[in-house]
């Protein structure tokens, strides 16, 4: 059997959790294979909506393995959390939850120079969540960081009290005003060690090496966006872990012969939470009504998102990146009612235009070059078959997939798991 990958081509905030949660069912395991707790993965059904940060989307499926791979980080307090949020979902955590001993932890001090370090950027920030992740995947890089599977060991709170010295002295040195409780903080952390420590922690390349020759059903489900990826996304502002389907390889130990179809996930529009370059945004009240109608909120920070036109030109980028064989356009009911709609189709820079992604989106001589497209006003959030998709709405999906060259298989038209067309 193979490793299906579903991931995000924009910049996060796809849909990911409600498409993971949709096709969960033709899957054994689902497993998650990079970020942290600055992932929101929102999933509705019923009259109730689940913000996942850390769990992996396959949750609510009884009959589902959930991993967290080794290349995610952890929270423990965030995951102790979130874990209790779900305790009236009854929930079989104990065997359909499963933690990598290769998963590196967050600890109090990550966050606390996460804050220092970004204020200390002042006008130039990044646009970080503050969850810690950055200093976390950086002590990972520079082999100092603490795993999950350390907490086992002899001698690991010496490693930890190291690790925290060394954090203090990094925030001093940055000389900016913040406030902390590291006692509160550390206290909430112990405990919540105490916690993780009672689920099941295993050596997950190795649960996947069985399940695959067991012939079991992997789908890979990543977190944030393709433009957001360290190498690949708009650098600097951009997330500390591979967003791309390279990074599944690593972030789960799963071979690159064992990858079979990569799923794609983009929203009808375009949308970017914090700093950094976004060509195709919309300053106007177009902008606006899609942010309301979208409900365009980051649901792990509350933030507003900013909006823009679909950029077929970083959809492109991405789907080359990813080796996308198939895409999910989430949010087209978003789209009904307006009048005319733009996509981006090349960048004019320099008196030159390019339909390719350039080096750096961070200048002011880079502009968007759109097409436009008549609009459509029906409610679509009822429809439950392809043939009752307003024509305008088919002529933009042709659009898209004839530029891609990958086939659009699922039309999300709302928030619920019965609001998705498989076409």
């Amino acid at each position: 059997m193979f490793v299906d990958l579903l991931l995000g081509l924009q910049w996060g905030d796809e849909g990911k959790g409600k498409i993971v949660d949709a096709i969960a069912k033709d899957y054994s395991i689902i497993a998650r294979f990079q970020g942290g707790p600055n992932a929101g993965h929102t999933i509705k059904f019923g009259n109730k909506s689940h913000v996942l940060h850390t769990i992996p989307s396959g949750i609510f499926h009884k009959n589902l393995i959930n991993v967290i791979g080794n290349g995610v980080v952890i929270d423990p307090i965030i995951f102790k959390q979130e874990i209790l949020k779900l305790n009236e979902s009854d929930i079989d955590f104990k065997n359909k939850l499963l933690i990598s001993k290769k998963a590196h932890l967050i600890i109090p001090t990550h966050c606390i120079l996460d804050q220092a370090s970004e204020k200390s950027k002042g006008i130039k920030k990044i646009g970080s969540t503050l969850k810690g992740i950055g200093p976390t995947y950086m002590d990972k890089t520079g082999r100092n960081g603490i795993r999950v599977g350390d907490l086992f060991e002899e001698g690991w709170k010496s490693q930890y009290i190291k690790l925290k010295n060394k954090h203090l002295n990094m925030i001093n040195n940055l000389n900016v005003d913040i406030s902390f409780s590291l006692d509160e903080m550390e206290e909430k952390f112990f405990k919540s060690l105490d916690f993780i420590k009672k689920f099941s922690i295993i050596d997950s390349e190795n649960f996947l090496f069985d399940s695959l020759k067991g012939e079991k059903k992997i789908l890979a489900e990543g977190a944030q966006g393709s433009m957001l990826d360290i190498d690949f996304g708009t650098y600097p502002y951009v997330t500390s872990s591979n967003t791309t389907a390279a990074g599944a390889c690593n972030g789960l130990g799963v071979p690159p012969t064992k990858i079979n179809k990569v799923i794609g996930i983009f929203k009808a529009y375009t949308t970017r939470v914090g700093s950094g370059p976004f060509p195709s945004e919309i300053h106007d009240e177009i902008g606006k009504k899609i942010s309301k109608v979208g409900h365009e909120f980051g649901a792990t920070t509350g933030r507003a998102r900013r909006c823009g036109w679909l950029d077929l030109v970083s959809l492109k980028y991405a789907v080359d990146i990813n080796g996308v064989s198939e895409l999910a356009m989430m949010k087209s009911d978003v789209m009904s009612g307006i009048s005319k709609i733009k996509i981006c189709t090349s960048y004019k820079q320099f008196n030159e235009e390019t339909s390719r992604m350039p080096f750096s989106l961070n200048t002011s001589c880079l502009h968007p070059a759109y097409t436009e497209f008549d609009g459509w006003s029906e409610d679509i959030t009822n429809i439950r078959n392809e043939s009752q998709l307003p024509t305008n709405l088919k002529k933009y999906i042709s659009f898209i997939e004839k530029n891609l060259e990958v086939p659009i298989k699922i039309i999300s038209i709302g928030p619920r798991r019965d609001q998705t067309i498989y076409l």
